[in-house]
């Protein structure tokens, strides 16, 4: 970043006459997006909003009478607030004002740049805003007789419109968008504008910004392209097997259960990330459930329909095409929630086709399920119903941004000021074109997630879900049960995790890798960027400790990928090996892989 006075370059008044001429032709534009889609988008995109003011006004009226501890907050803050003015009006006596009480955070992202310390201006904007939302804060925990629920949502609430009130979301307080601006004459925020009209195109009239390069990936070409075969379809699932090529393969092959609210290629990227081609090199046989892209004419399919319509079919046809008798089962997030229903599931069917089950980044336990916590509530979720019964299905690019809005200085914010306010494209990455990749969520398999699950949390209660008419109970599943969680995931937190491991009463191995909630699993051991930690002082003879902050002090630390730790952990239970099977001398073959579902995009 240049300094100040670098940066304060002439404008180009014929560039910027040119550019605001265009600016304005564009807005045409945008006034017919949301011409055409603000009406049927309108009620979706304020349920959360409502939500928040309902919440605030009862607040308020509270604190109405009695203000006294608001009122003293407000003295404070002022009082800071001119402080912080009277110094930064005389740069000479500013090192001589105590300013260490604002709690500056270190390495703010945001603020890296030298100009907010070099130029009063700015400093001022960064100071006022650490104050606000230092005191914002504040007036929240002053708040008596508020009930934990009501806490985090109001939090997450302050939280995020502080993130937006962020002085670098706006040009005209953003030092860089500024000097850009004069530079270009602003043809940065000519750019911008056009991203943004993409974006709004693209997303029906959402403002779901990009996070990455559209263009540059495509599925099957250099995206979910390990060579395999769909070897069977239903209405829900088409079912991938891919091709061996070592000279002989182990026995017990893996099946994979992804989550259904994103595409299954998150586990079969580009090459050099892709954990598929990966296992397969080690010389296991794998298999991959593909989810399909829901529309109305599913909206009947129900939870139940999801375990036997993909993993107990896909059971069946694996069993019958690799000539075996039991697999390997891994699910990943929700799929790994999906994964101990059916075991539990075939327990009680006295179904014994599974040799070892993997949880990857699954909740069992969802008491505290986290941040995400704040949408869930029974208002929240009967207005959801509402609007999905229309439908059918939930959008899932709706989805998407609930998850993005938990931490939008990562997900949101820094794509928002280079796409829009800084003009420039977004670079190609392929976990975030991925991301970008949503399915939809049929209505009633969602609601049923949502009340049985993060609602009422009845999994955890024996016999508190009857799936197929069968009630299940997770203390039942008996099978060697491997937990992979990562220490910074923000969606199914580790210690959330962890508390699930005690509701199964069989051999159990919990690794917690570095990173978070994708980068945690998706760890290629060529890269070696992130570690893992074990316990082997638990698990196999002994049960885990009762609370994860005494399994994380005697654990161990690693350096590297954990795919190799968790293939050892496989070949423990079953290392026979065999000749390979080719999917390609299976009479059932549909079409080649990644088959037609996982194309299909909303």
């Amino acid at each position: 970043m240049d300094s100040p006075k670098q940066a304060l370059v002439p404008l180009k008044k014929q560039e910027a006459k040119d550019t605001m001429t265009e600016i304005l032709r564009l807005s045409g534009k945008l006034f017919d997006i949301y011409k055409n889609n603000l009406p049927t988008q309108l009620p979706v995109e304020l349920l959360q909003s409502t939500h928040g003011f309902d919440l605030f006004l009862k607040i308020f009226l509270k604190q109405k009478k009695n203000p006294n501890e608001l009122n003293k907050l407000q003295k404070v803050f002022l009082q800071k607030y001119f402080k912080i003015y009277t110094a930064l009006l005389n740069r000479v006596t500013f090192k001589n004002v105590d300013l260490e009480s604002f709690n500056e955070p270190h390495n703010d992202k945001r603020f890296l740049s030298p100009i907010w310390k070099e130029s009063p201006y700015f400093e001022f904007l960064k100071r006022t805003y650490y104050l606000t939302a230092k005191y914002s804060l504040k007036w929240l925990n002053s708040i008596e007789d508020l009930d934990k629920k009501t806490r985090q949502q109001l939090h997450f609430y302050i939280k995020n419109f502080l993130d937006y009130l962020a002085p670098t979301n706006y040009f005209w307080m953003n030092p860089e968008v500024i000097q850009s601006t004069l530079q270009s004459g602003g043809k940065n925020l000519l750019d911008g504008f056009k991203n943004c009209l993409e974006d709004l195109v693209l997303n029906d009239g959402r403002l779901n910004v990009r996070m990455t390069d559209l263009k540059t990936f495509k599925v099957g070409k250099n995206l979910a392209i390990t060579p395999g075969k769909v070897i069977y379809q239903n209405d829900l699932i088409q079912l991938i097997q891919y091709s061996p090529t070592t000279k002989d393969v182990y026995k017990v092959p893996i099946l994979f259960i992804p989550p259904w609210i994103n595409k299954y290629y998150i586990l079969d990227l580009s090459p050099e990330n892709s954990l598929v081609k990966w296992l397969v090199e080690q010389g296991f046989t794998v298999y991959m459930i593909s989810w399909v892209n829901p529309d109305p004419k599913l909206a009947h399919k129900k939870f139940e329909d999801y375990m036997l319509e993909g993993p107990l079919q896909s059971l069946d046809i694996i069993t019958k095409s690799a000539n075996c008798t039991s697999v390997h089962m891994v699910g990943y997030c929700i799929g790994g929630t999906l994964l101990a229903c059916t075991l539990a599931y075939m327990k009680k069917t006295k179904d014994s086709r599974t040799v070892s089950s993997t949880f990857c980044m699954s909740l069992l336990n969802f008491s505290n399920p986290g941040e995400i916590g704040v949408f869930i509530d029974e208002p929240q979720i009967n207005a959801l119903e509402k609007l999905m019964k229309s439908s059918g299905y939930l959008n899932g690019h709706l989805l998407d941004l609930a998850f993005n809005i938990l931490r939008p200085n990562e997900l949101f914010w820094p794509y928002f000021i280079n796409n829009y306010l800084l003009g420039k494209p977004s670079k190609p990455f392929d976990l975030l074109y991925w991301n970008a990749d949503s399915s939809n969520l049929a209505y009633k398999m969602y609601i049923f997630y949502l009340r049985n699950m993060y609602l009422y949390n009845r999994l955890r209660e024996p016999g508190g879900i009857k799936l197929n008419d069968v009630p299940i109970d997770l203390k039942d599943i008996s099978i060697p049960s491997f937990f992979l969680a990562s220490e910074t995931d923000h969606i199914t937190l580790w210690k959330s995790i962890y508390s699930g491991v005690k509701l199964l009463r069989c051999p159990v191995e919990f690794v917690l890798s570095e990173s978070g909630h994708v980068r945690g699993v998706i760890n290629p051991p060529s890269q070696n960027k992130y570690g893992f930690r074990t316990n082997e002082n638990f698990g196999k003879s002994k049960p885990v400790p009762a609370k994860p902050k005494d399994w994380l002090a005697s654990s161990t630390k690693h350096k590297g990928s954990w795919w190799q730790y968790w293939a050892n952990w496989l070949l423990s239970h079953d290392s026979k090996k065999v000749s390979p099977r080719d999917p390609a001398q299976n009479s059932t073959i549909l079409e080649e892989a990644p088959g037609s579902y996982v194309l299909k995009r909303i």
